[in-house]
C-alpha cells in the first residue's frame, strides 16, 4: 500500500522556488494504477516519490509503512522502478550480466548469480540473448530487460515512469501487456491511454497538483477535457 499524506515537492530556482507537485493525499490500494498528465505536469515526480528518487519536501510518503525517507534503502527494496529511457538502467556489457548485477544482494557466488540471471531471462523470453551485447537490442528487447533486471529481486511494487513512450505499437502492447499481467502492485506514468484505460484507477495531473482521481473511463476523459 502507498500512503501521501500532504506530499509536496517544492524546488529551488534562482528566480525563487518552483512548485514540482502540489501538497497530496492519497492511499493506493489498487492492483493497477495509471498517472496521465501533459509533459511538465508533475507525473515523474509524483513517481519517483512513490521510491524515494524524489523526497517530499513537505509531508511524507508511506510504501508497505515504511518513510522514503526515513527508510530510503528499504523502499527502493520494496519498490522497482523503470525509466523511461532503458540506456538509464542497462550498464553491464551483456545481456545476463545486466540482470545478474541486480541479484548480487542475493546471491553471493557469481556462478550462482549468474544461474539466477538465465532463469531471470528465460522468464521474459530473453534466455537466447544472455550473452548478446545491450548495445544490439532492439527498443522493444532493451525495455524488457530493463524491466527483467528490475524484477530480478521481487519488489512488492513497481512503478513504470512512460515505458513505452519510445516504443513502436507492437512493442508498445506487448510491454503493456507484461504490465498488467505482473503479480505487483503497478504504477504507470503514461501518455499511452489505451494502456491508461486498462488499469483499475487512474490519477490525473496537471499544473502540479492532481485534479482527477477515478475510473480509467472518467479519468481519460477528463484529460481529454484539459487538451
Amino acid at each position: 500500500m502507498i500512503v501521501l499524506d500532504e506530499a509536496g515537492v517544492v524546488a529551488p530556482d534562482p528566480g525563487g522556488d518552483v512548485v514540482v507537485l502540489r501538497p497530496t493525499t492519497l492511499t493506493l490500494t489498487e492492483r493497477r494504477i495509471a498517472v496521465i498528465g501533459a509533459n511538465g505536469s508533475g507525473k515523474s515526480t509524483f513517481a519517483r516519490m512513490i521510491n524515494g528518487l524524489v523526497e517530499p519536501t513537505e509531508g511524507r510518503v508511506l510504501v508497505d509503512e515504511l518513510d522514503v525517507q526515513r527508510d530510503g534503502a528499504a523502499v527502493r527494496r520494496h519498490v522497482g522502478f523503470v525509466f523511461t529511457d532503458p540506456a538509464a538502467q542497462l550498464v553491464m556489457p551483456t545481456v545476463v550480466e545486466d540482470v545478474a548485477l541486480s541479484l548480487r544482494r542475493h546471491h553471493r557466488d557469481a556462478r550462482e548469480r549468474r544461474a539466477a540471471a538465465q532463469r531471470v531471462l528465460d522468464r521474459f523470453g530473453l534466455g537466447e540473448l544472455a550473452d548478446r551485447s545491450v548495445h544490439t537490442l532492439s527498443g522493444g528487447q532493451k525495455q524488457l530487460l530493463a524491466l527483467a533486471s528490475v524484477l530480478a529481486t521481487e519488489p512488492s511494487v513497481l512503478v513504470a515512469d512512460e515505458p513505452t513512450t519510445l516504443l513502436d505499437l507492437r512493442n508498445s502492447r506487448a510491454i503493456g501487456d507484461l504490465l498488467m499481467a505482473l503479480e505487483q502492485q503497478v504504477v504507470v506514468v503514461t501518455h499511452d491511454l489505451e494502456l491508461a484505460a486498462r488499469c483499475d484507477r487512474v490519477l490525473v495531473i496537471d499544473d502540479a497538483r492532481v485534479v482527477y482521481d477515478g475510473s480509467p473511463a472518467d479519468a481519460v476523459s477528463h484529460y481529454r477535457s484539459l487538451v
